[in-house]
């Protein structure tokens, strides 16, 4: 399809990638129902390494099928699917050209409890490239202890990435020992969490929805002297938008735990209200029966198509 003015704007915020970077950037925007929009719809199924497959696919056994959560990203009208390389390595032959693919190039699991956690990286930009992906990736742990060896491969991988015409994804998820619970969604956190991955060089920014808990002393000083408006999830989503180089990088929100349909819809559209890029929604899609989840998808893409 033509390239829209929004789409071109998105692009303007990336002077310095090459052609084959901005194409695959404009294959991500130019996909599916919101193709042309600016807006991002994923499906993303890493679940199954982080959370194991009784926890993640025990609720709607057919999801236990790699070939059925691609399906589902086409049929819904994804902008993209997301995967470790295994499960793309299952469905990429199958589904050539069909779908934008991201590779999720690092992974954990919950097997061991520790406090500072740090994922393997498990897959390569290579792979990535052989299996016809348009992105890498990757997850960060801002507030773990181990910060700097995940900042540090990242960057690595960046490069590699970009030098050969991919774009950049980053999870970027605080936790670990120098955060509280509540903290890890604390909206000065997500602000903070959402501005490192920007500077780590990532095209699109995945964080979790903010609350309104302010966990950094340095934070509250600065709220007391600087009020902002974060009352609603609007505001908080609008706030870490802002403070991710101005607005200029695409920031896009987690679906979160499983929760009832009522509440991702609500929480869709503060977020879209909030001018957020739009959503990566794993098991709150592909735990529910198909058709349920193929109508819920449709409704969170008419919620941001309409913002």
């Amino acid at each position: 399809m033509p390239v829209t003015d929004r789409v071109k704007q998105i692009l303007s915020w990336y002077p310095s990638d090459n052609p084959g970077t901005l194409t695959n950037l404009y294959r991500l925007l130019n996909s599916g129902t919101l193709a042309g929009t600016g807006k991002l719809v994923i499906l993303p199924v890493d679940q199954g390494f982080e959370h194991g497959p009784l926890r993640s696919f025990g609720p709607n056994a057919p999801a236990q099928d790699p070939e059925y959560h691609v399906q589902l990203a086409i049929d819904s009208g994804c902008n993209a699917y997301a995967a470790p390389l295994g499960q793309l390595e299952a469905v990429a032959g199958k589904f050539a050209g069909q779908m934008p693919l991201i590779l999720k190039l690092n992974n954990s699991d919950t097997l061991a409890k520790i406090d500072q956690p740090c994922s393997a990286i498990t897959g390569s930009v290579e792979d990535a490239l052989r299996l016809g992906c348009v992105a890498i990736g990757y997850t960060i742990y801002p507030g773990s202890g181990q910060r700097n060896r995940m900042y540090e491969d990242l960057r690595e991988l960046t490069i590699e990435s970009k030098r050969k015409g991919l774009a950049v994804i980053v999870w970027s998820y605080p936790r670990g020992a120098g955060l509280s619970k509540a903290g890890e969604t604390a909206v000065d956190v997500a602000c903070y969490a959402s501005h490192i991955a920007a500077q780590l060089g990532a095209h699109i920014i995945k964080v979790k929805p903010p609350t309104a808990h302010v966990e950094m002393e340095e934070s509250k000083k600065v709220y007391e002297k600087f009020p902002s408006k974060l009352e609603t999830l609007a505001d908080r989503t609008k706030h870490v938008i802002e403070n991710t180089f101005g607005g200029r990088r695409v920031v896009i929100f987690s679906g979160g735990e499983a929760k009832g349909t009522d509440a991702v819809l609500e929480e869709v559209r503060q977020m879209a209200k909030g001018g957020s890029f739009g959503s990566i929604m794993g098991r709150n899609a592909f735990q529910r029966p198909r058709a349920e989840a193929l109508k819920l998808l449709a409704d969170v893409m008419a919620a941001f198509k309409g913002a």
